[in-house]
């Protein structure tokens, strides 16, 4: 240290990937904390679930990549497996399945919930609410120091996340609501739930709903990511499990983590035609202009993202379906990727497909409006969440989260008589005449 002091610290080492230094005596040996902004440097738990190797580009679950996962198993086994540490047998599956599709359905008075927010509301600022007001129904009686009641909350997390996705998707559109069914899979009652005619028998094509099974798979967990992040720090008060997940959904929310997909379309709506890609490339490269290339690249993938490969061919499987015809966008997708890969610009960096390329792609395809986007990532990553704060539940010890900060506010002040204070103007608000001016300036009129 700059003063002369020393400190011993452990070197903590796990399975795979880097060690890490232990630094809770740190401040007892030292009297100074670490700084680390974003927590880039910083492991904030041991967790056996998910490991990701961003310079080999590898995400594996459990010890199995992700790659294998996809090829040889569903949704619903990538469950069980995340909350139980290991792929069911056949049996084992069919109960597992037959029990989260029969907790899939939801109380009609949360139901009612729909009906309170304001015509045209972003879907995810219901599912955020709608998830939250699920901590109501189930409290009561609710202990997460036992283990059974635990599982049976990421069961009943898991079971109605579809549900309540297709009811805001359905309410959305003005459609009469539409309830699970006994005879479906999991993936089959979502779609089955947001896309049921009620004047015509319901039917889709398997290679749709492997298509979602796996997107679903790719989006299911990803280590100890923003939203994750904030389940963990929010369980760590011993808070409800279903207020957690809340917390977890409006985090993903954010433009910076789960909106990436939508982003990736509008790029592409705005490219439009492939006779305009070289002079969207060539924006790109330039660091004066603010277009920016979304789909390419990761922030913990330093080479490629092992789910864009998968993703990719799952959206050729998609377009033969439907036909290429009516998706131009694929088209100018797979150009723009051609191009973007054969430029030693983006090549040098390293700036590979992710993703999220193909994703936004496949669920235009299918019907699935953009602000749905992210609510069908929440309905994937509720697993990851929940596994996760199943995981530090089931801890001994429970810490409860408390970051660290780096204080520069002011030194020690006296308090002035009011008759002394300087007159500063500080509010961009307070100068409005009326609140009802501020209220029409920001949209929030009914």
């Amino acid at each position: 240290m700059p003063d002369g002091k020393e400190a011993k610290l452990p070197i903590l080492t796990g399975t795979d990937g880097p060690s890490l230094i232990d630094i809770r005596n740190l401040y007892q040996q030292t009297g100074a904390f670490t700084f680390d902004p974003g927590f880039m440097a910083t492991g904030s738990c041991m967790s056996n679930i998910t490991f990701i190797d961003g310079e080999k580009g590898k995400l594996i679950h459990r010890g199995y990549n992700i790659e294998e996962l996809c090829e040889k198993s569903s949704y619903i086994e990538l469950c069980y497996l995340l909350l139980y540490g290991i792929l069911p047998a056949k049996e084992e599956l069919q109960k597992f399945e037959k029990t989260v599709v029969r907790e899939m359905t939801v109380h009609e008075k949360l139901i009612d919930f729909y009906k309170g927010f304001k015509s045209g509301a972003h879907p995810m600022a219901i599912m955020v609410g709608v998830v939250g007001a699920l901590s109501s129904f189930m409290h009561d009686g609710l202990d997460i120091k036992d283990p059974q009641q635990r599982e049976l909350a990421v069961i009943r997390l898991v079971a109605k996340m579809p549900t309540l996705a297709a009811i805001a998707f359905r309410t959305a559109c003005g459609l009469p609501i539409v309830y699970p069914k006994a005879e479906y899979s999991y993936v089959e009652n979502l779609l089955y739930m947001m896309f049921d005619n009620p004047l015509k028998p319901w039917k889709i094509h398997p290679k749709i709903v492997r298509a979602i099974d796996v997107i679903l798979m790719l989006h299911a967990d990803h280590e100890q990511n923003a939203s994750t992040s904030t389940v963990r720090i929010a369980g760590s008060s011993l808070a409800n499990p279903f207020a957690c997940i809340a917390a977890g959904i409006a985090s993903l929310w954010g433009p910076a983590h789960g909106g990436a997909n939508e982003a990736v379309l509008n790029m592409l709506e705005e490219i439009a035609t492939t006779d305009k890609i070289p002079t969207f490339i060539q924006k790109a490269k330039d660091k004066n202009d603010p277009f920016r290339l979304m789909g390419f690249g990761h922030r913990v993938y330093k080479n490629f993202d092992p789910r864009a490969k998968i993703m990719q061919k799952i959206c050729y499987d998609v377009v033969e379906v439907i036909g290429k015809g009516n998706q131009p966008l694929l088209e100018l997708a797979i150009e723009l990727e051609k191009v973007a890969l054969e430029d030693e610009y983006f090549v040098k960096r390293k700036l590979y497909p992710n993703v999220d390329f193909y994703t936004g792609i496949v669920y235009k395809s299918i019907g699935i409006p953009k602000n749905m986007f992210t609510v069908m990532f929440a309905v994937a990553r509720t697993i990851g969440w929940t596994s996760q704060w199943f995981e530090m539940t089931s801890e001994k010890t429970i810490k409860l989260g408390r970051p660290r900060q780096l204080f520069v506010g002011q030194k020690k002040r006296t308090v002035k008589p009011i008759e002394e204070r300087e007159k500063v103007k500080k509010s961009k608000v307070m100068e409005v005449t009326h609140i009802y001016d501020i209220v029409q300036n920001v949209n929030l009129s009914t």
